[in-house]
C-alpha cells in the first residue's frame, strides 16, 4: 500500500535549509515585469519574499498558499496573503497577471491549477512561473526509490513531486486556452547551504514521515551514501541536481 503525504512546511525549516529557492526565482519577476497599478496573484507565496518584491514595483499583490505557518510569515511582511490551495483557486477576472516559483510541483493536479489561473485572469492577463521539471532532483529522487527498496519499505511512499517537460507543460496551458510565449527547461545546479541532511528535511518531509522516525532515520542514512559519490564534492559540499521549468504565457 502507498502512502502519500502532505507537505508541512516549517517556517525556520525553510529559513535555514531552502532560503535559496526564493532568491534564486528573483529574476522571475523581471519576465513577470509588474506595472504599478496593476493586481498580481502570487500562486504559492510561501513566506512572501518574491510577493514583497513584486509590490515594490507599485503592484498590488495578493498570495495564496495553504501552510498556514508560512502565511503568518508573509502576513508579518506586510503581504495580503490567504489561505487557499492552488489547485481550486476561487478568484474570477480579478487579476493582470499570475505569478508562482517554486510551488506548482507540488500541486499534482495542474489542470486545475491552469483552470483556476485562466479564471482569474482578465483578459489579456499574462501567468509566469517557474517550478520543478522533468529531471528535476533526479539523483535524489533516484536514491530515496533506492534507500527504501534497500530498507524493504519499496511501496510504501509515492512520489509527491510533478516534474512535466516543457511539451507537456506546456500542451496543458493550451488546452485550457492559454498561448504559450516561452517556455523551457533550465538545469540549475544548486548548491545547498546546509547540505542534503537540510534539503531532506525540508523537502522529503512527506516520505520520513509516512515511515515512522526509526525507519526514516535508516533510510535517510541510506540516501546520503547513495547521494555522496556524485552530489559531493571533496571540499564537502553538496551541490542538487535542479531542473527548472520556465514559462510565460497569456489569456487571450
Amino acid at each position: 500500500m502507498r502512502v502519500q503525504r502532505a507537505q508541512k512546511w516549517s517556517v525556520s525549516g525553510y529559513e535555514r535549509n531552502a532560503r535559496f529557492v526564493a532568491e534564486l526565482g528573483s529574476p522571475l519577476i523581471g519576465i513577470l515585469n509588474p506595472v504599478e497599478g496593476e493586481r498580481i496573484l502570487d500562486v504559492g507565496c510561501g513566506d512572501g519574499f518574491l510577493t514583497e518584491k513584486i509590490s515594490e514595483a507599485g503592484a498590488t499583490v495578493v498570495g495564496v498558499d495553504t501552510s498556514k505557518d508560512l502565511l503568518d510569515a508573509a502576513r508579518a511582511r506586510g503581504v495580503s496573503a490567504q489561505e487557499m490551495d492552488g489547485q481550486r483557486l476561487e478568484f474570477v477576472e480579478e487579476f493582470d497577471a499570475v505569478f508562482s516559483n517554486a510551488a506548482l510541483h507540488w500541486m499534482p493536479d495542474a489542470g486545475g491549477v491552469a483552470a483556476g489561473v485562466a479564471r482569474a485572469l482578465k483578459s489579456g492577463g499574462r501567468f509566469v512561473g517557474e517550478f520543478g521539471g522533468h529531471g528535476n532532483v533526479a539523483a535524489i529522487v533516484s536514491a530515496i526509490y533506492g534507500a527504501l527498496r534497500i530498507n524493504g519499505l519499496q511501496s510504501e511512499f509515492e512520489n509527491p513531486w510533478f516534474f512535466p517537460t516543457a511539451e507537456e507543460y506546456g500542451s496543458l496551458l493550451e488546452q485550457h486556452g492559454f498561448r504559450v510565449q516561452e517556455i523551457a527547461l533550465l538545469p540549475r545546479p544548486t548548491p545547498l547551504p546546509t547540505g542534503i541532511e537540510g534539503w531532506l528535511e525540508t523537502f522529503a518531509e512527506p516520505m520520513l514521515n509516512s515511515i515512522g522516525r526509526e525507519k526514516s532515520a535508516s533510510v535517510l542514512n541510506t540516501v546520503i551514501q547513495l547521494l555522496e559519490p556524485t552530489l559531493k564534492d571533496r571540499s564537502g559540499n553538496w551541490t542538487a541536481d535542479y531542473v527548472r521549468l520556465r514559462f510565460a504565457a497569456r489569456k487571450p
